[in-house]
């Protein structure tokens, strides 16, 4: 019998794609539920209009407003989806869900979808950046997602998973300077994270890996146990050196540069100066970056126990 699938989306003022990656679930998510920022545009009309379901909740960051929908939507299909608002299937990912679903092997219980991002109108092929292997399919009660303030994860205790052909396409059709500002949210979001990494190898409590798997345990252990370990000077310049030429980015035409000019080297120095903004601003009051964060209400009022 073939198996049952649903697809929880995030929303906030998407009315641009929704409709885009709605129609690309068609035929292959039998229910499709959204948590909605309370947008102040027609996303929430558009997606009632194709037979979404919608609740919306205040947003605090992805990983609470994801674990939201699951709790509140009792999904009971055998199969879960993670898709953001501006992805959306191609037509080869869409047959072999389609086949996978008709017939399923047993022993699988996740399933990595390749993200192809598009950029400036051109898909992003080099610098290490596709095929982006992504946990994005899991059997349902089996993934929960990390609480993390960014580059969150769905993680099972034991996956056993399997990789489908085709491509889930990330285009965002909005402008460059919205693709500015939402960096900017990142880049804060990714200091919070860091100044957690930061505070758990003080105490000598580094966060385990054991719960992730695949290319997004490898890239998570490249970022907490090398990246973090250079020269704050030095770690952005290193990483777009890594992704541009080592990883052929130069491939990609002047929109990958663009892209991986961006995204690799203008983003991470964005991060480090945050960083070295906060970490001067907690100096000034006698504390450490995890305190002064914690009296902000940025993390809950327990620190990270030390050694004993």
């Amino acid at each position: 019998m073939p198996q049952s699938l649903t697809a929880l989306i995030l929303t906030f003022n998407e009315e641009m794609h929704i409709e885009r990656c709605i129609r690309s679930l068609e035929g292959v998510a039998e229910r499709i539920c959204i948590v909605d920022s309370h947008s102040t545009d027609r996303t929430v009309e558009i997606a009632r209009s194709l037979g979404a379901e919608v609740l919306q909740n205040p947003w605090k960051n992805y990983a609470t407003q994801f674990q939201h929908g699951l709790d509140s939507f009792g999904i009971d299909s055998d199969w879960t989806m993670r898709i953001d608002a501006d992805e959306y299937l191609d037509a080869q990912l869409r047959a072999s869900l389609t086949a996978w679903l008709a017939a399923p092997r047993p022993e699988i219980n996740a399933l990595y979808l390749r993200r192809k991002i598009v950029f400036l109108g051109r898909p992003i092929l080099h610098g290490f950046f596709y095929p982006a292997l992504m946990l994005r399919v899991w059997r349902t009660g089996q993934g929960r997602i990390e609480s993390r303030w960014m580059d969150e994860h769905i993680v099972l205790d034991a996956p056993v998973s399997e990789t489908l052909t085709g491509d889930l396409v990330d285009h965002n059709l909005n402008d460059l300077s919205w693709w500015i500002g939402k960096h900017n949210g990142y880049a804060t979001r990714e200091v919070y994270d860091m100044v957690e990494i930061l505070e758990r190898r003080h105490a000598g409590k580094d966060r385990g890996m054991e719960a992730m798997s695949g290319q997004a345990a490898r890239k998570r252990w490249l970022k907490e146990k090398v990246y973090t370990r250079l020269p704050i000077t030095l770690r952005s310049s290193l990483y777009f050196f890594y992704r541009y030429v080592i990883g052929r980015g130069f491939l990609d035409g002047k929109e990958g540069f663009f892209f991986h000019f961006l995204q690799g080297f203008w983003y991470r120095t964005l991060v480090e100066a945050k960083l070295l903004e906060l970490q001067q601003q907690a100096q000034a009051e006698g504390l450490r970056p995890y305190a002064l964060l914690q009296r902000r209400g940025v993390f809950e009022q327990t620190s990270v126990a030390p050694k004993t």
